[in-house]
């Protein structure tokens, strides 16, 4: 009967973890159109870039700097270590975004509204990536993780702590001369609201997945033939 058990909870955990990782390959494929697009960067570069025209070191140094310093922080405020899909979304998404930048359609557009279009649908689909790998419950990443723990903490809706999040990151950046443009308006303003959209969303299908696993045939077939 264990053993059965222990079979079904390691296949539960396997479709977790690919829901986990398909989520930042959407994410990271979101970014990487924002990027693309050049039509302004999210308001955690802005600070990543201004942190680097200060200190030195590099854009993506200061990435993981402050990824695990708002780590530490969520750390502090829930009073236990972040799980190992924290670590692991710092290191997946650079990897995805990575291979998916040399994407032949990965070409910057000649006009102004293409660019736009590719923005939008960047943060659009970032914002979904985000709702997919957190719904897997296997951790969040070091920003997203600070907004759960805010929210956890206020009480405030997902799209609210997102969005003031946003704000704050991207006044600090600018205060520090980092790079703004309209894009990066778009996203701060947007991105609280498709999170907020997205992840319950997600949640639901996730959990709508994983429940049908665990009341599969083949399940109590493990069990049964384990036990005799």
């Amino acid at each position: 009967m264990n053993r059965g058990v222990q079979m079904g909870n390691n296949g539960i955990l396997i479709v977790r973890f690919l829901i986990f990782v398909i989520g930042l390959l959407i994410m990271a494929f979101g970014l990487d159109l924002m990027i693309v697009a050049h039509f302004g960067a999210t308001p955690w570069d802005v600070l990543h870039v201004g942190l680097f025209q200060h200190f030195g070191l590099s854009i993506g140094t200061w990435s993981i700097i402050i990824g695990f310093f708002v780590l530490g922080i969520s750390a502090i405020f829930m009073h236990q270590w972040p799980k190992l899909g924290a670590y692991l979304n710092m290191l997946l998404v650079g990897i995805f975004m990575d291979i998916l930048l040399h994407l032949p359609f990965m070409i910057t557009p000649g006009f102004i509204i293409w660019k736009i279009l590719m923005f939008v649908a960047g943060v659009i689909i970032n914002g979904i990536g985000m709702g997919v790998y957190i719904s897997a419950q296997l951790g969040a990443g070091p920003r997203d993780s600070f907004m759960l723990v805010i929210t956890k903490l206020t009480g405030w809706k997902i799209s609210h702590v997102r969005r003031l999040m946003e704000v704050l990151v991207l006044l600090i950046g600018w205060l520090l001369g980092g790079p703004i443009f309209w894009g990066t308006i778009i996203f701060c303003v947007t991105i609280g609201t498709i999170v907020g959209i997205a992840l319950p969303k997600c949640q639901f299908l996730t959990d709508a997945i994983l429940e049908r696993l665990r009341n599969k045939k083949w399940n109590k077939d493990i069990d049964r033939g384990a036990s005799v």
